[in-house]
Parts: structure tokens; sequence; C-alpha cells
């Protein structure tokens, strides 16, 4: 196998974005050890649940029937992330560590939970439904269009694509959320 040239104008990926690096293969041991976790915790959460028997419920309708299965699946997933991790040699992997994290595809995915914990925890609830939705994809866009983006992209020109993406967004969730699933949003 050949390996092809690096052509001008394109970035090679740096080590700590490379999958196979010895800190990518510690950074998925513990992500999956700490999804495996995070699984079983929210599998008991769901099995402690009231299963509403006095009320006769159906039981594929209980409450913790959808997390609990979310749960499972996000155990497996995580399972199999440190299983493959183990399997790959990472000489030297807890040094490099520091490297991975500190690569541009963790800040990304820092961003994206940042985000995601803002519009959970602090819009949703607080604002409309269609205000918050709003604002998070108008945001989320421009982070990751005008700060992250490589090469980034000038405001000015993200700014209309954002704000009309948002707005579109916002109104279809929010429709097909109340008038198709008939669910009350906050």
């Amino acid at each position: 196998m050949t390996e092809t040239p690096n052509l001008a104008g394109q970035n090679p990926l740096s080590a700590a974005d490379d999958d196979n690096s010895p800190g990518m293969i510690k950074a998925d041991l513990l992500t999956g050890l700490f999804f495996v976790v995070l699984g079983v915790a929210i599998f008991y959460g769901a099995w402690t649940m009231d299963r509403l028997e006095v009320r006769r419920i159906q039981p594929l309708t209980v409450p913790g029937l959808v997390p609990g299965l979310l749960s499972a699946a996000l155990t497996l997933c995580g399972g199999l992330l440190a299983l493959r991790s183990l399997r790959a040699p990472a000489e030297g992997g807890w040094r490099a560590l520091g490297g991975a994290l500190g690569s541009g595809a963790a800040g990304r995915a820092m961003a994206v939970m940042v985000l995601a914990l803002v519009y959970t925890l602090g819009l949703v609830g607080n604002l409309p439904f269609w205000a918050a939705t709003g604002i998070f994809v108008f945001v989320f866009i421009m982070v990751f269009e005008c700060w992250l983006a490589e090469p980034r992209r000038p405001w000015l020109r993200s700014l209309p694509w954002a704000l009309g993406l948002a707005i579109v967004t916002a109104a279809v969730v929010t429709l097909v959320f109340e008038r198709a699933f008939l669910v009350r949003l906050p």
C-alpha cells in the first residue's frame, strides 16, 4: 500500500486526532468506562421508577421503559468501545492522552457538551420551547462555523444562514411535537 502525498493547502491530521494514536486509545477506554457507568446508573433509575400498576397502566407504557432500553444500548456501546481500546496496543498511551485531550476534536466535543447542557438546563423551561430551540440552533451554527471551523467563516456571512435555519428549525420542531405527536412543550 502506498501513501498518498500531502497536497498543498491540506492540513494533515495531528497524532492526537488520529484514531489509532495511543492517546486516543486511552481516551476511548476512559470514555467507554464512563458510558458504561452512566448507562448502568440510568438503568437503575429506570428500573426503580414507579410502574403505575395501581392505575392499571399497560406494562409496555411504563415511564422507565424507554430510558431503560436506551441505557442498555448506552452500556453496550460503552462496553464495546472500552473492549476495543483494550485490544489495541497503546504503549505510552497515558502520556499521549494529554495531547488527545487538547486536540481539536476534544475541543469540539467539549463545545457540543457545553452547548447541550446550556440548552437543556438553562434555556428549556426558562424560555418558551420554540425560543430556546431557536437560540440553541443559532448559537450552535455560529460557534461551529465562525469559531471552531477550519477555515473560519466570517460571522457576517454565517449570520443570515444561522438565523434562517434557527427560525425554521424552531418552528418545525415545535409544530411537529405539538401537532403530530400531541406533546405539550415546556
